[in-house]
């Protein structure tokens, strides 16, 4: 989404509202299946004493496979976006900072960096999440399998002390 800020850039306090649904259906993300909608952005657009600010609320629901039990899981995924737009990049080290195209925003950029960047790197079902059975791939979080844990070879003589 292009935003015309023509009208804000040079009146402070004054603002830009907006609101609508960003298809990320080209991307891809390790451990989500399927975004099950597109993402729902809302936020303004604001001129703050002289420098242009955004601040949205970023919402969408994913389906993802745990890395631990590899079961299917929803999730709802909200993070607040912030950023500024300035006309040329002084300092290259702050990443909240995108260039204007002339008088326009381009909304879609800070959305989908801020989105990409806030990814998890690792999907959980749950924060206690057992995983699978390294012997027979049964899901630990669904009760506990009927293989005989193997023993450190480095403790296998204590072992014998509890058969007799």
């Amino acid at each position: 989404m292009r935003l015309d800020l023509r009208e804000l850039i040079n009146i402070p306090g004054k603002s830009i509202s907006f609101s609508y649904d960003l298809d990320l259906g080209n991307m891809a993300f390790p451990s989500v299946k399927e975004i099950k909608r597109p993402l729902a952005v809302e936020g303004t657009v604001y001129n703050e004493a002289g420098v242009v600010r955004l601040k949205a609320e970023v919402s969408c629901d994913l389906i993802c496979i745990c890395d631990r039990c590899a079961s299917e899981f929803c999730k709802t995924k909200q993070l607040d976006v912030e950023a500024v737009f300035a006309d040329e990049i002084v300092n290259e080290d702050n990443v909240d900072i995108f260039l204007l195209d002339g008088n326009f925003a381009d909304i879609d950029e800070v959305i989908i960096s801020a989105f990409v960047l806030s990814m998890e790197s690792k999907f959980l079902c749950r924060d206690d999440c057992k995983g699978l059975c390294p012997q027979c791939g049964k899901n630990l979080n669904e009760g506990p399998c009927s293989c005989k844990s193997d023993v450190d070879p480095r403790l296998a003589v204590l072992e014998q002390l509890l058969d007799d």
